[in-house]
């Protein structure tokens, strides 16, 4: 019996409304809206409609920043070429020297003794000196790098090889902001400081990411790249223990009760610690609530650690490739205190290892996923979760807050990641 026209009509119409629907493309394909949790709450459309600027130096983009003393009001910033962070108003590059003259890593190293467990002013004559370099010559790099993204901005690279050097990119309570087509490339601290007491044998503590969004809103970072680029920490000098001085921080860190960001079509890469989302295991008053942020079709590879690494978040990481770096991976995503991770068809392959390394525990009590690969067969990251004492009820669910489409096969999701995450790539629907 044939279904009346009017009814089959009206059913259709249902039925398209519970699909997930793509989001709209704009005249050069790039998609006009996010999917995931940027698309809650207020939106995001960035600085749609507002003053364009064009800057190809690091003075023309604070100017851009800045909006000619209306910093909130909407702006589309288009960064043409290189922009290096250490770059003087009158065109030289700063270096170490010129934050902290005199400085010396090794100088700095010798006052803590030869095994780097206790710093004393009075073991050399000139640690004390070396202590207050240290410090002056951190804030004063910090000044001349960090840069800080005010409401309603488009930051859009200008064609394919759009960068950002050095530069400490940052969202300081900032809403309805878009970064897209950029290659960040993380700041190398000159001033990085060394802990005795981190962890067992100590550790360094360097000061810039790539990017950090403190306490910001409606945010959406697409089709960008994150990388320690030219200045990979396998390449500095030897620190305590025959270790690498480590000269970068995270590539990403989202904290303060920052809300409603998605990070789609973006690459990661080469890097120790990438993303790191809560400000503390004790921060629950800041973050309790909020974090919420998607991580969709993005290529991780030759990450170690944070891809990321959650405390307090409903965090969605959907469709994502994870390629493990050949010196060892220590795991993929982190669930830490009070996280409620929802995985969702993401494809892991490391050269070693097992699935175990897809999940670490870090005081978590909640992580789901579902349809999972790793080294092209299912992941079952519920079980390995479970084996931590992980629960599978996350007490939340991606669906019921937003529209999304999912790549259901492992090769379709390898397929478009590989060509189409991350600076300078085609944009495509899935």
């Amino acid at each position: 019996m044939r279904m009346p026209k009017t009814l089959a009509t009206a059913l259709l119409a249902c039925a398209c409304l519970l699909l997930p629907q793509a989001a709209p493309a704009s005249a050069d394909g790039r998609p006009s809206t996010p999917e995931g949790w940027a698309s809650a709450g207020s939106g995001t459309t960035g600085g749609a409609g507002g003053t364009t600027w064009t800057v190809r130096t690091r003075a023309e983009l604070k100017e851009a920043l800045a909006n000619d003393g209306n910093p909130t009001a909407p702006k589309v910033i288009r960064v043409v070429g290189a922009v290096d962070g250490h770059e003087a108003d009158d065109g030289t590059l700063l270096g170490e020297q010129d934050y902290a003259p005199g400085y010396d890593l090794t100088k700095y190293m010798s006052c803590f003794g030869e095994d780097g467990s206790t710093w004393s002013d009075t073991r050399y004559d000139y640690c004390k000196q070396q202590r207050q370099l240290r410090q002056t010559g951190s804030n004063r790099e910090k000044a001349q790098i960090q840069l800080t993204v005010p409401s309603n901005t488009t930051l859009v690279g200008a064609g394919d090889d759009a960068r950002l050097l050095g530069v400490f990119l940052t969202v300081n309570t900032g809403t309805d902001i878009i970064v897209r087509n950029l290659r960040l490339e993380a700041p190398v601290d000159h001033f990085t400081s060394w802990s005795p007491d981190d962890g067992s044998a100590g550790d360094w503590n360097a000061r810039f990411d790539a990017m950090t969004v403190i306490t910001g809103k409606n945010i959406w970072i697409d089709h960008c790249t994150f990388t320690d680029g030219r200045f990979p920490d396998r390449e500095a000098p030897l620190g305590f223990h025959g270790e690498h001085v480590q000269r970068h921080d995270g590539l990403l860190d989202i904290e303060d009760g920052s809300d409603f960001i998605t990070v789609s079509d973006s690459r990661f890469t080469d890097h120790d610690k990438a993303i790191l989302i809560g400000s503390g295991d004790g921060r629950g008053d800041r973050d309790r609530g909020h974090l919420k942020v998607t991580f969709v079709r993005n290529l991780f590879t030759g990450i170690a650690q944070r891809a990321p690494r959650v405390r307090f978040g409903q965090v969605h990481v959907v469709n994502n490739v994870h390629r493990g770096r050949a010196d060892g991976t220590l795991y993929a995503l982190g669930a830490g205190v009070e996280s409620a991770i929802f995985s969702e068809r993401n494809v892991f392959t490391y050269p070693r290892g097992t699935s175990a390394l897809a999940v670490a525990d870090y005081g978590g009590e909640r992580f789901h996923d579902t349809g999972s690969w790793f080294n092209g067969r299912p992941a079952r990251l519920d079980a390995v979760a479970s084996g931590l004492g992980l629960t599978g009820d996350v007490g939340w669910d991606p669906a019921d807050v937003y529209d999304y489409r999912v790549l259901r096969s492992a090769k379709a999701v390898e397929r478009y990641v590989l060509r189409h995450a991350g600076t300078g790539r085609p944009y495509a629907h899935p």
